[in-house]
């Protein structure tokens, strides 16, 4: 089967449907967290990946806008009440088996304390080799990683919408795996709204 990922879009409608064509048919669509941007909110965003059936984990920028010190963030008119329930009640971390393989989602880490930035230069990294899973997906530092450990592929598909990875150019960029062959591509595209695009 083949699964698209997606990461840290930070309420970039454009980069999140660019993503989408670029990565084509896919059977399942999994979404790494921070959908949205600090005290943003974007209606769009959260509508498409609903529409898509998407198996979506909150970030750190879900748990600050859905934390006290994002109530007059979450009081503002134009947010959808609907959609931010719908956010809300997104866990931090789930599994879930497509193709026969199990894939685990998390945004930072798969240990406690969340948050801690693991880039792909980081010892750490091999952590995410003990995880019970075939796969361990996670964002957060918008740097893109594919490595093995033992029987874990572990992959960061990079940023869906706020590049930061200077090692592509600080592009986009998406993940598609196929569960049969276990081939992980990771996908770079330009963000349009710096090339004329509103």
């Amino acid at each position: 089967m083949k699964v698209g990922i997606v990461s840290d879009i930070h309420c970039n409608l454009h980069g999140l449907r660019d993503a989408l064509d670029i990565m084509g048919d896919t059977d399942a669509l999994l979404c790494l967290g921070d959908t949205i941007f600090e005290y943003q909110f974007s209606n769009e965003v959260v509508t498409l990946l609903r529409q898509r059936e998407a198996h979506i984990i909150q970030g750190n920028h879900e748990e600050v806008f859905f934390s006290p010190a994002g109530a007059r963030a979450q009081a503002r008119a134009d947010n959808d009440p609907a959609l931010m329930a719908f956010l809300a009640e997104q866990p931090a971390r789930r599994v879930v088996s497509i193709g026969g393989r199990r894939f685990m989602l998390v945004h930072s880490t798969p240990w406690d304390p969340r948050g801690e930035y693991v880039y792909p230069h980081s010892e750490k990294l091999k952590q995410f080799g003990s995880v019970d899973a075939d796969y361990v997906l996670y964002g957060h530092t918008h740097a893109q990683v594919s490595q093995r450990f033992g029987k874990v592929t572990v992959i960061n598909p990079g940023s869906a919408g706020d590049a930061r990875d200077s090692r592509n150019n600080r592009q986009l960029s998406c993940a598609v795996v196929d569960t049969e062959t276990d081939e992980v591509r990771i996908i770079d595209y330009a963000d349009k709204r710096f090339n004329g695009r509103p």
